[in-house]
């Protein structure tokens, strides 16, 4: 399935029948994809579909081999969560948050202000100091995802940011995302390998074949942000999720 064309409705970024080939080796496309603004959008997908190098593209830290990348955002308004925090083991996490504000050209003492504030707000007041080496995964993602908002992104990235983390901090760590990203709604790209995740987090489920990556379904939910109270038990969850794992299923399968 081809996402519309930016043509049709704004778009924060779009991907536009993107192929990237590595020696010579395809590994996504031919690709489609948009961002609206304050679009939430998973991407699904078996290992080596081009999940994650759809993701550098949108992110503009790689460049297609054929077709059109379009990115709306300014400088320092594309933020990115890896599946690893990638923090500075040197510096404290305030200092880690802070980072994309003075390279923003922010002074220090508000930069710290700003960054103080998000470290608030993903539960962490009081831990401005700890270096990376103190805080648990679950911890330190925080401080990524802290550092990602902290400059109020266009555009948030995310490739699998809760892999290594176990499932009470996932869903913890998802609802405070949810709760974040609520106040001030980026389009938002979220991959994961977890099919419940993508549900519970996205109101449009992007499924991928095996590599070369193309989109083969797409699912849309209808009901909102934040999720009500016990969604993940509800009819609407449980049905997604048996769409989105049966095309994902059939994706794989080989082919005669």
């Amino acid at each position: 399935m081809t996402a519309s064309s930016p043509a049709s409705r704004p778009t924060v970024a779009s991907l536009q029948d993107v192929v990237v080939r590595y020696d010579g080796r395809p590994v996504l496309g031919p690709f489609s994809l948009d961002l609206a603004p304050g679009a939430s959008v998973a991407l699904v997908g078996p290992s080596g579909c081009g999940k994650s190098t759809a993701l550098r593209l949108l992110a503009g830290l790689e460049q297609p081999t054929e077709g059109v990348v379009r990115r709306t955002p300014g400088r320092g308004e594309t933020a990115v969560v890896f599946q690893s925090p990638t923090l500075a083991p040197w510096s404290t996490a305030l200092d880690n948050v802070a980072l994309p504000l003075r390279l923003a050209g922010i002074a220090a003492g508000p930069a710290a202000d700003q960054a103080c504030a998000a470290l608030a707000r993903v539960g962490l007041a009081g831990s401005e100091l700890k270096k990376p080496a103190q805080l648990s995964g679950g911890m330190a993602m925080r401080v990524s995802i802290a550092r990602a908002l902290a400059t109020a992104p266009r555009l948030l990235l995310m490739d699998e940011p809760f892999a290594a983390l176990d499932e009470i901090t996932r869903r913890r760590l998802a609802d405070d995302v949810m709760s974040l990203w609520t106040e001030a709604r980026p389009a938002l790209l979220f991959i994961t390998h977890s099919v419940e995740e993508a549900v519970y987090m996205a109101d449009r489920v992007i499924v991928m074949g095996p590599g070369p990556g193309r989109i083969v379904a797409e699912h849309a939910l209808a009901d909102g942000f934040p999720r009500p109270p016990r969604f993940r038990t509800s009819p609407v969850f449980r049905d997604a999720v048996e769409q989105v794992s049966l095309a994902l299923q059939t994706a794989m399968e080989p082919t005669a």
